[in-house]
């Protein structure tokens, strides 16, 4: 059973990866209802959402390529990845200084569930916004935009960023911030991990990056069309859900 509910979770992760839904929220609260005993601490929802990201990598192997090949000669270049790091450094800081109360306070099923509901709020209201393009691809967001998507670690919510750029420069930044975080947490348990439970983050990460890869160019065609306001409404819908059945226990 554990290797059956480790594959649902990496069915979870891939699917919720790269949507304003929270995808370690999801897996934190199908773990739980699952009752799903992992490697020790959060390492498993940690881990296997690099499986997403290696599809990201994958599917953005030719973007990611020529980036870096023009690195060298080319400004644009140069700035976009000078973005991705200022976006990267405000999760790197806050979870290196704070990753234990993080992992403690924060990923608890009835804190995601409140989370859940006040962002899809938010994402409501912002989507309300009368908001004008100014970025239409990753490569173009400058500086001070990508900062604020690091702070906010939300890049729908940051004004004048079109979906679409908004959507795949948060899956440039997730490349090393989940990197880091899969790195900082399993050196930190290493320890405690065995072969069953590095079989059951493999497990998972394989799920995770296939769903990922099959769900990507999907996703980012339908936020295109209709935005994010389906995603506010999901949120709340599944986070308050998961009050009532915290509630009924």
């Amino acid at each position: 059973m554990d290797q059956l509910n480790a594959a649902i979770l990496g069915l979870v992760e891939g699917l919720t990866e790269f949507l304003p839904v929270s995808s370690t929220g999801h897996l934190i609260l199908v773990g739980d209802l699952l009752g799903f005993q992992g490697p020790a601490g959060f390492v498993f929802e940690i881990a296997i959402q690099l499986g997403a990201i290696l599809a990201i990598c994958v599917l953005y192997a030719g973007r990611l390529g020529r980036t870096v090949a023009a690195l060298p000669t080319e400004p644009r270049a140069r700035r976009f990845a000078a973005s991705v790091i200022v976006a990267f450094l405000p999760a790197a800081i806050l979870g290196a200084l704070f990753h234990d109360a993080i992992t403690t306070v924060l990923f608890s099923p009835l804190v995601v569930s409140i989370a859940l509901v006040l962002g899809g709020i938010v994402i409501l209201l912002v989507e309300r916004m009368p908001l004008e393009a100014r970025y239409h691809e990753a490569e173009a967001i400058p500086l001070r935009t990508a900062l604020a998507i690091g702070v906010c670690q939300a890049a729908a919510l940051v004004p004048g960023v079109e979906r679409r750029a908004a959507a795949e420069f948060s899956f440039f930044v997730a490349i090393p911030t989940m990197l880091g975080a899969t790195v900082w947490d399993l050196w930190k348990v290493r320890h405690a991990l065995d072969l069953g439970g590095i079989g059951l983050i493999a497990i998972g990460f394989g799920v995770a990056f296939l769903a990922a890869l099959a769900v990507v160019r999907p996703a980012l065609a339908f936020i295109t069309r209709h935005g994010f306001t389906p995603f506010g409404w999901y949120r709340i819908v599944v986070g308050g859900l998961m009050l009532l059945v915290l509630a009924l226990r």
